[in-house]
């Protein structure tokens, strides 16, 4: 948990975000519910964030992305600035060979993803540097954290 804490925390640091932090049973701070497609403007905590992805894995509110693949927006800044968006891949589903503009960060939360360089169990982290390119897939599903600085170019369709 504290490896999610660390990316969500420079995600938002690259969004304009102060901090971010665990919230332990005292604490007051909030948590805010993830399903907003605009600019991140306070700072987000997500003292329980598995346990949100399973309860979203069972909700409507998730938006197309690409054939078999929905996603669910945390924050996204306008003109392909920073973001962070949850990835649900049905089995078999793959996004098309894109080229990464800035550092992307993956984290697997469940299921399986794979792409060019290898295959990626449930809690494997990958970075992706400006200049790389791949085309992610599932064969049995998966839902990744994808904390990005600049949105990808598709190379292809």
């Amino acid at each position: 948990m504290r490896v999610l804490i660390a990316m969500l925390a420079a995600a938002l640091a690259l969004a304009g975000a102060t901090s971010v932090s665990a919230r332990d049973e005292d604490a007051t701070a909030p948590v805010v519910a993830a399903s907003s497609a605009s600019p991140l403007r306070v700072p987000l905590v997500f003292d329980t964030l598995l346990d949100q992805v399973e309860q979203l894995s069972e909700t409507d509110d998730w938006e197309p992305f690409r054939p078999g693949v929905t996603a669910h927006w945390l924050y996204k800044e306008p003109n392909g600035g920073p973001a962070a968006v949850l990835l649900r891949y049905e089995p078999g589903a793959r996004v098309p060979l894109h080229e990464h503009v800035g550092y992307e960060h993956i984290y697997i939360l469940q299921g399986d993803q794979y792409d060019e360089r290898g295959s990626y169990p449930a809690g494997s982290f990958v970075i992706n540097p400006p200049g790389t390119r791949h085309s992610p897939g599932s064969k049995n599903g998966c839902i990744a954290l994808l904390i990005y600085e600049k949105a990808v170019k598709f190379v292809a369709p």
